[in-house]
C-alpha cells in the first residue's frame, strides 16, 4: 500500500503579519498568488478540502473541484474567532501562553492542540490504499499532520511553521512496501531525514511552492524537537 498525499496551505487571508483567528474570505490579491501555485501541484485520483469559505476559494483559484471533508476543518479556536494574536496577548496574556505551551490547554474553550492532533491521525489512518490525494486545508491542520508523520510529540507543534500556499506531499508505504530506498532499520530518535510511524510504515517530504525551503527548515525543526520519541525506519526527504 502507498498513499501520497499532498496539503496545499491555504493562506489566511487578509490581515498578514497577524490574521484573525477563524475563517475569512480571500481578497484579489489572495486569490492571484492562491492560482500561482497551480503548476506545483502533483497529479492527484482525489482532492479534499476543509469546509471554509477560505479553503474552497484557494481550491477555485487552482482550478480544483475539491469535496469538502470535515475532518480537515480548521482548530476551533473558541472565544478567541475573529481576533488576533496581539489582540488576545493583550487581553488573556496567562491564556496565549497556556495555549503555546501545553497542547492539552483549551484557554479559548475551543479545541486543543493534542485534540487536533489526534482528530488528524484519526483522518490519516482513513486514507483509501493507493490513492493520490490532494488536500487544500490550514495550516494548524498540516502542522498537526506533520508532527504525527514525523512521530514527534504534540509540543512541537508550534515548532512547525507553515508557510500560506505552499505544497507538501507525504508519501506513506506500508512497512511490506517500502522501496529499495527506505529500509527497515532498527528503531532510533528523529531525524532531520525525517521517521517513520511507528516501525510500520516509511514516509517520504517534499516540498515545493514558493516558500518550500521554509517548510523544509520547519520540518527539521519538528523532527529535532522530538527529544523524546522513539519512532522508526529512517527515509529520505527531497526537496523540489
Amino acid at each position: 500500500m502507498t498513499v501520497r498525499l499532498t496539503f496545499l496551505c491555504a493562506t489566511p487571508g487578509p490581515g498578514a503579519p497577524d490574521p484573525a483567528f477563524g475563517d475569512c474570505a480571500l481578497d484579489e490579491r489572495g486569490r492571484r498568488e492562491a492560482a500561482s501555485v497551480k503548476a506545483a501541484l502533483p497529479p492527484y485520483s482525489l482532492a479534499l478540502r476543509a469546509p471554509s469559505i477560505r479553503c474552497a476559494q484557494t481550491a477555485e483559484a487552482v482550478g480544483v473541484a475539491a469535496t469538502p471533508e470535515n475532518a480537515l476543518r480548521d482548530i476551533d479556536y473558541g472565544r478567541w474567532t475573529g481576533r488576533t494574536r496581539t489582540a488576545i496577548a493583550a487581553g488573556d496574556p496567562h491564556g496565549l501562553s497556556a495555549w503555546l505551551r501545553d497542547p492539552d490547554a483549551a484557554p479559548h474553550g475551543g479545541e486543543s492542540v493534542a485534540g487536533l492532533c489526534r482528530r488528524t491521525a484519526v483522518w490519516l489512518g482513513s486514507l483509501p490504499d493507493d490513492a493520490r490525494v490532494l488536500a487544500i486545508t490550514e495550516a494548524p491542520v498540516v502542522r498537526a499532520a506533520l508532527v504525527h508523520v514525523l512521530s514527534a510529540p504534540a509540543r512541537a507543534f508550534w515548532h512547525v511553521d507553515v508557510p500560506p500556499l505552499s505544497v507538501i506531499t507525504v508519501t506513506l508505504h506500508a512497512a511490506g512496501d517500502a522501496g529499495p530506498g527506505d529500509p527497515a532499520l532498527p528503531r532510533q530518535r528523529a531525524s532531520a531525514a525525517g521517521a517513520a510511524l511507528a516501525g510500520t510504515a516509511s514516509v517520504g517530504v517534499a516540498f515545493a511552492g514558493p516558500a518550500s525551503a521554509d517548510a523544509a527548515a520547519a520540518a527539521d525543526a519538528a523532527a529535532a524537537s522530538a527529544d523524546s520519541a522513539s519512532v522508526g525506519p529512517a527515509v529520505r526527504r527531497t526537496r523540489r
